[in-house]
């Protein structure tokens, strides 16, 4: 038994339209409801936010709906490369942040599943935070990082070609030293040719935290 996995999709109900993260953990996630959906018969239908979460869903033949017709997602499942004290996330290894963010920020409840081992001190203690940037801009954009204090390397697959997100775009991924990270996150939304990074500052509403105890559950507080 997932207890992480299951814990994220217990309270998802028939009628709901829920996003579907991308990555390991949330492909965890999709598995577990569709074992709900077999079992419980849920009628739901499903935003992925990734062509490889979509292929996953639909191997396990849960309903896909086209996310540029919907309004409102009722509940977001998803995972996490880090996440600090405060419920401030770092996502992008899977290369999905654009749809991640828009589908999060369209979800009334958004709850995130990690491992212990992804609760850190500080942002960028252990992963590099992912900048996804239009490849027309791609050198300035990338010389004003490195103005920031900001370098890193432009992501590649395994066969050496330039990796792209499913928009088209290049992730950077860049090395986070002692930068304050809601400042960076501000001047980054500022630089034309970014399209987003893999600061997800105020997205998470609700943490779930596989211990070798059981899963801890944990929430923003007010005013956060």
């Amino acid at each position: 038994m997932d207890a992480l996995a299951r814990a994220a999709v217990a309270e998802i109900q028939s009628g709901m339209i829920v996003g579907l993260g991308t990555g390991r953990t949330a492909a965890r996630g999709v598995l577990a409801l569709a074992e709900r959906i077999r079992e419980e018969r849920l009628n739901i239908q499903c935003v992925p936010t990734s062509h490889a979460t979509e292929t996953v869903a639909r191997s396990y033949q849960l309903p896909i709906i086209d996310f540029a017709m919907v309004e409102k997602v009722d509940y977001l499942f998803d995972g996490a490369d880090e996440v600090d004290p405060s419920l401030r996330m770092l996502k992008g290894k899977g290369g999905a942040i654009v749809r991640e963010r828009i589908v999060a920020h369209a979800a009334k409840r958004a709850v995130y599943m990690v491992g212990q081992n992804k609760l850190v001190d500080r942002l960028g203690q252990s992963c590099t935070l992912p900048v996804a940037v239009m490849a027309f801009g791609l050198t300035s954009v990338r010389t004003r990082l490195r103005d920031m204090g900001l370098n890193g390397v432009i992501r590649r697959t395994l066969d050496g070609q330039f990796f792209l997100t499913d928009n088209g775009h290049l992730l950077i991924d860049v090395t986070l030293e002692n930068h304050d990270v809601e400042e960076l996150a501000s001047e980054l939304d500022r630089i034309p040719g970014v399209a987003d990074h893999g600061l997800f500052l105020t997205e998470c509403q609700e943490l779930l935290v596989e211990t070798d105890k059981g899963i801890e559950k944990m929430h923003r507080k007010v005013g956060t």
